[in-house]
């Protein structure tokens, strides 16, 4: 007589649209009933060859690398060359300038440090660093996407920065994640800047995020998207039931950095599920969750897990699209916990031998799929705008010309008010209005730029012209 089906598995299995736990094989990435979005974009021959190159292996290495500094916890020791964060952050830098050292110029390797003065968690002043890889972006510079994972650990007590704390899920393997795309990223050019970071802090209140965005955000900076990776390594969940092709991506919806006068605008349109991040969140379904990845990239529609938080926060903050990436179903014996085996024999602490390195290379596929795509295709649309100005039963939209050069065109998208997924795809030519027979009042419309190369942009969800 087979188990009966423990909860999990069946909103998991329910989740999926029917898919089957387990390890499915390659022909079963898309299960029966499983449709992409109209808006889905097919991955390139140059994807492709980029994604094959990303190694189970150098992850495994990386994070192993990791867990053998005893401890990463914010507050241990910064000049010991063997144990603590500083060797952690050491051997990091020095990783990410191998790197950069087959870039031609292009990759630069970097600490971004400052004082945290005493804090919540943070009992005395304490130095924080970042390290940093910036991959000139060859077209357009100026344009920036940031992918991070935190290299800080913790145990059981969030102020124990002395015991053995190997936080290799939680989160060796972002960082493994972030590492690995540098590396194969290095030496190829990327229209758009891609900044890659290894962030500290994360555990004692996203300290090293903050002062990133803050930084970026006194410079003046385009970010157009951040992902953060926390807590990538593992598909086993608490119950044993595995889900390895699946990854979360959680999207907050009414923006955290909202005005009262954006958020009026919000409420007069129902724009709750048109938020920058929620259009970020639907462009990773394009791209990333095909046969290239071998992923189903499962949407969260908040920005993050009950009484949790991530270094995608910060950016939230401070008005800048982002979200993340999470595994499927955490086992929490395996994170946030003293190393130790209980009276029953069950192992606790977050060891290596409980992360699975193939899942998080396809973690690493999906975020690359993304990046590379979102670098490659041009920006988000700017000034797109819905006119109201006289009443009428169709929608003219305006919106203003990117300055790519090798920007061809837009795109309309349209869906039911009550739909998830943009569903209709119109093509508007090298315009920057465009008039639909359609009443603006009863569905949702959206503008998206195209290259040459036949690249889409994220969406641009328009706000009323009066």
């Amino acid at each position: 007589m087979s188990p009966s089906p423990t909860r999990r598995t069946v909103l998991t299995a329910t989740a999926a649209g029917g898919m089957a736990l387990g390890a499915p094989t390659a022909a079963e990435a898309a299960p029966p009933g499983h449709r992409p979005p109209a808006t889905a974009q097919p991955p390139t021959r140059e994807l492709r060859a980029l994604l094959r190159e990303i190694d189970p292996a150098r992850i495994e290495a990386t994070v192993r690398k990791l867990v053998s500094f005893g401890t990463r916890h914010t507050l241990s020791v910064q000049d010991d060359p063997a144990r603590g964060i500083g060797a952690a952050r050491d051997w990091l830098l020095s990783e990410l300038r191998s790197y950069a050292a087959v870039s031609g110029g292009r990759m630069t390797a970097e600490l971004q440090s400052y004082v945290q003065e005493p804090a919540p968690r943070v009992p005395t002043a304490t130095r924080i660093t970042n390290v940093l890889a910036t991959l000139r972006g060859s077209l357009t510079p100026e344009r920036v996407y940031v992918v991070s994972g935190h290299y800080d650990s913790r145990v059981t007590d969030v102020m124990d920065a002395t015991s053995d704390s190997p936080g290799a899920d939680d989160d060796a393997s972002g960082v493994a994640v972030v590492l690995e795309l540098a590396r194969v990223m290095a030496g190829r050019r990327p229209a758009s800047t891609i900044v890659f970071a290894a962030v500290a802090g994360e555990e004692q209140g996203l300290y090293g995020s903050a002062y990133m965005a803050q930084q970026l955000k006194a410079a003046g900076a385009d970010v157009q998207g951040m992902f953060t990776n926390d807590i990538v390594g593992s598909a086993k969940a608490d119950d044993g039931t595995l889900d390895p092709y699946t990854i979360r991506l959680f999207a907050e919806g009414v923006p955290s950095s909202e005005t009262p006068d954006q958020a009026a605008i919000r409420r007069s349109v129902g724009g709750e599920n048109d938020s920058a991040t929620r259009q970020l969140a639907r462009f990773v379904r394009d791209v990333a969750d095909n046969d290239a990845t071998r992923m189903r990239v499962r949407v969260i529609y908040r920005r993050d897990r009950y009484r949790r938080g991530g270094d995608h926060i910060p950016f939230l903050e401070r008005g800048y699209p982002a979200a993340r990436f999470t595994e499927p179903a955490e086992d929490f014996a395996h994170q946030h916990q003293d190393v130790r085996v209980d009276e029953t024999g069950k192992q606790y602490g977050d060891l290596p031998e409980f992360c699975d390195f193939g899942f998080i290379a396809r973690v690493a596929r999906v975020n690359a799929a993304t990046l590379w795509t979102l670098a490659q295709a041009p920006g988000t649309p700017r000034g797109a705008k819905i006119v109201t100005s006289t009443l009428t039963n169709s929608t003219r939209l305006v919106w203003t010309r990117g300055t790519e050069p090798d920007l061809s065109g837009y795109e309309i998208v349209r869906r039911e008010t009550t739909a998830p997924e943009w569903t209709q795809v119109i093509d508007a030519g090298d315009v920057t209005t465009y008039e639909v027979d359609l009443s603006k009042d009863n569905v949702f419309f959206g503008v998206r730029a195209v290259n040459r190369a036949g690249l889409r942009s994220p969406v641009a969800f328009p706000d009323p012209q009066a």
